[in-house]
């Protein structure tokens, strides 16, 4: 007995194999392809999130910082000053050297408010940092700001513009800087409380802080320098000016 034995026809198609292994291994490449790009994409548009996230940050952190030094700086003026009354009170010969260290409080505050401004009028600073207690805490500080130079600041302002009580001796023991100094005190607690706990919230160091100040004043620095090259400039133009000018004038004489 003859028996044949026969090679199934998808064995013998072995080019149909090849031609759908090289169009799974292209689907796949291609997948991977779609995948990586895609990944990268949505890894870059994060870290660029990220990075944007931390300058506001930082930003923000940095006017928190300035404001308290230069509130702090008010608070230590107003306490000086009590000590100064209580000196003239004690001894009231004193009065006409020590009057004028009272006086000195009599400041505005140290600081501007765009940072304020930008990170409160736009939603989608606030959406990229991406904190609603951050943001409410930056607010809640931003007010006890507001509140403290309008009640502290502007308060003795007006107040000894309007009274000018340093120029006799009643006037200066009667000024009620007890009430300034408490209010003072106050305020200034519960915003340095607040910026403790925003440097908390972003897990923002004293260093990063202190390194962006240093960064922040060296840009200032050069900005600074170019306006002073700016006007040797200016000057310039003028003298030539000038000299242009008493040259005419000279003509004219002859």
């Amino acid at each position: 007995m003859n028996i044949k034995l026969h090679t199934p026809k998808s064995l013998k198609m072995g080019s149909g194999m090849s031609s759908l292994k090289q169009f799974l291994l292209s689907l796949l490449a291609t997948s991977v392809s779609i995948a990586l790009t895609f990944g990268t994409a949505a890894i870059i548009d994060y870290n660029a999130k990220q990075k944007s996230k931390r300058e506001i940050v930082m930003m923000v952190m940095y006017d928190m910082y300035t404001s308290l030094n230069s509130i702090e700086r008010t608070d230590s003026m107003i306490r000086h000053s009590m000590e100064l009354q209580r000196q003239i009170a004690e001894d009231t010969t004193q009065f006409n050297k020590l009057r004028f260290g009272i006086a000195s409080v009599v400041t505005t505050d140290g600081y501007t408010e765009t940072t304020e401004r930008i990170f409160s009028s736009s939603i989608e600073t606030i959406n990229t940092v991406g904190n609603v207690l951050f943001t409410e805490n930056v607010a809640k500080f931003y007010q006890s700001r507001r509140m403290y130079k309008t009640m502290v600041c502007d308060s003795i302002y007006n107040e000894v513009n309007r009274d000018m009580p340093f120029t006799t001796i009643k006037g200066t023991l009667d000024f009620q800087f007890v009430l300034y100094a408490l209010m003072s005190n106050a305020i200034l607690k519960d915003m340095q409380h607040l910026y403790a706990l925003c440097k908390q919230m972003m897990e923002v160091s004293d260093e990063e802080v202190e390194a962006y100040r240093k960064e922040r004043e060296q840009i200032e620095k050069n900005m600074s320098d170019e306006d002073g090259a700016n006007n040797s400039v200016y000057d310039e133009i003028l003298q030539l000016q000038k000299n242009i000018n008493e040259s005419k004038a000279k003509l004219k004489q002859e």
